[in-house]
Order: C-alpha cells, then structure tokens, then sequence
C-alpha cells in the first residue's frame, strides 16, 4: 500500500509515453549510439478484463532513434533507443513493480542500469495506481497487482517471437512501496486480513497513505479485502529484490518463513527513522536466507527518479504535500542510485536463479 499517493496529485506531469505525441517525438530524434534499448508492448490481464502495457528495456547495440522515457517538470527522463536491434542471445528477465501512484517510466534509472548489465527489465503499468488513474479504491485492492505481473509473463511467454531475447527460464522481481508488496505477495508473502482491515486504526505508520484513504472516502472495514488473502505466488519467479515493501506488518509470518527463492530487502535512511509501514528487518528475518541491506543518507522517495531544480517547487505549487524531492542529506539522489544500482546488479550477479 505503501505510498498509495505518491505521485497521484501529479497525474498532470505523468510521464506515460504514447499516441501522437510518441510518434512527433521519435520522427524527429536523433540516431541512438548507446546500448540499452527500450519497446513499448501490453498483454491481457484477465483478472482485470483489460490490457496491462508495459515497457521493456533491453541490452541493445547502436541503431534506432535516441528517446527520452520518462520525465517531466519535475523528474529527469533516462534516454534509451527506441528501434535499437537487441545484442545476440537471451537474456534473463527482471519484472519491476512501481508504487501505487507511479509509473512505468519513472523507474528508467535502474531499468537502464540493469540492461546495461544484462538484463532485460519488464515494468507494467499497473492499472488502477498508475500516475494516470491512481484512486484509493483500486490502491486497495492490493492483489490484482501480482496478478499484473503473471499476465505479462504469460504475455512474453505466450509470444517468443516476438520477445526472442527474453530468457523465460529466469525470471526475478523487483519491487518498491506497493510494488515491493507485489514482489513479495509473487514469491509466496501472504496478507492477514484483519490486519490489513485495521491498517489504518492506529495511526498512519509514518506514511501519508490512510489520510489518503479518507480523502478517498475509504473504510477499509467496510470493503471486502479477503481476496488479499490467497497464495498469489508465481513459480516463475525464481528471486527478487524488495525496496520499502508497502504493507510488510499485515503479512503473515507462516507465509513469510515458507519462501524459498534467494531475496534481498533494501530499506530506505536510517533505522531508527524508517516508517514502520515499510520497515522490513523482521520480515526478512522469518525468510530463509534473506538478505537485508539499509541504504543510508535516503529516505522512502530516493527511489524516485532524480528531481529537476524546479521539482520541488511544481510539487509544493500543485500542493503535494510530501516531500518528493528532497532525501536524507549527506548526499544526493544521484549517489544514492548508483549505490542502489551496485547493490541491485551485484545482488543479481551473484544469486542462482
């Protein structure tokens, strides 16, 4: 659940890329020199009766048009090449899980790193709790989300040849805020249903998401969230990498020690000043061979793409009320990535997956 806002007051700046404003932008942009590559495709989610598109980034050599993905007022985009030919071979697939209120193109920064590395790096935009139509009724209904994620595998697996370069075989998640629940919730993490019903009695857990809620006219006593409840692993994933997982004390700890795939959980900033509502320590102690890593100098938004100079203000002038731009101190947004980014990929380099 976890931050089930973040961004929605911004829907205006969203960078979803599409339709003719795409097509003006890529006739007019330069020949692409660099080797990370990026498509745009969708798959059918029957759990939602509608289409899930996603993006994927992939390890590329020179060719196609120079794009910018992502980005507006606010936050940098991270440029790629659309068209690009995809390197020789296969390669394994990671599955990014946005926020609740993000997008797929506002995580261009570590899809980029990762194809660089080698990796093909799928991001949906999960419908519902996208820039574009982020509402705190569809933010609750926290499992349709892992349910995105098996679409689009079943999409990719479905047509290789259409995605000759994906690897099926390996398959990991990342996820961060709702989307780390996500990741967690595909590797068999399992949601108390009570506990998540009474989410919202005892304070806010040091995020904005229940003030949130109310805004939104939401009692979650009122709603029927035993669906939250199911197994909604899928045994394609064979690893993930969890950041600020949003919903992590409603889980339930029998579910938790029965994970059996290699994880690693990143919090964001100190220990003592994690929100509890994302702060993951004991949950990765119930997983078997867990690894847990704190970031410091960051807090929950330095997963977001690096901030503009104006950022901060077009936030405060639309009147977003958390602080989108701003991390820890001690260093900047960019250090913190390039940190994250070291312990993603090594992370990844390591596992057997």
């Amino acid at each position: 659940m976890p931050t089930l806002k973040t961004l929605a007051k911004t829907a205006a700046l969203a960078a979803i890329i599409g339709g003719g404003a795409w097509g003006i932008k890529y006739a007019s942009a330069p020949a692409y020199d660099g080797n990370v590559g990026i498509q745009f495709s969708a798959g059918f989610a029957p759990a939602r009766n509608e289409d899930v598109d996603f993006h994927i980034w992939y390890p590329a050599n020179s060719g196609g048009r120079r794009v910018t993905v992502g980005g507006n007022g606010v936050f940098y985009g991270t440029p790629a090449g659309k068209g690009a030919p995809p390197k020789e071979g296969r390669f394994p697939m990671i599955v990014i899980s946005h926020g609740a209120g993000g997008n797929a193109g506002q995580f261009g920064w570590i899809a980029s790193a990762l194809a660089a590395s080698g990796y093909v790096v799928v991001l949906p935009n999960h419908p519902g709790t996208t820039s574009r139509n982020a509402s705190a009724q569809a933010a609750v209904r926290v499992w349709e989300r892992p349910a995105d994620i098996s679409a689009v595998i079943d999409e990719i697996e479905a047509n290789p040849q259409t995605y000759p370069y994906i690897d099926t075989s390996r398959i990991a998640a990342l996820g961060f805020s709702a989307g780390g629940y996500t990741a967690m919730a595909l590797s068999g993490a399992r949601v108390n249903v009570e506990a998540l019903q009474s989410f919202c009695d005892e304070g806010d857990h040091g995020m904005s998401d229940c003030a949130f809620l109310a805004r939104g006219g939401v009692d979650l006593w009122d709603m029927d969230l035993s669906p939250a409840a199911q197994d909604l692993r899928d045994a394609r994933i064979k690893t993930a990498v969890i950041i600020d997982p949003g919903i992590v004390e409603t889980l339930t700890l029998e579910s938790l020690t029965q994970i059996d795939i290699p994880m690693m959980i990143l919090n964001l900033g100190q220990e003592d000043t994690i929100p509890a509502g994302v702060y993951a320590r004991q949950a990765s102690e119930a997983i078997t061979g867990a690894q847990y890593e704190i970031v410091q100098d960051a807090t929950h938004f330095s997963f977001l793409a690096q901030c503009k100079p104006k950022g901060a203000k077009i936030l405060a002038d639309e009147g977003e009320q958390d602080r989108l731009c701003d991390d820890a101190g001690g260093r900047g947004r960019g250090a913190i990535h390039r940190e994250l980014v070291q312990l993603i990929t090594g992370y990844f380099a390591t596992v057997e997956w």
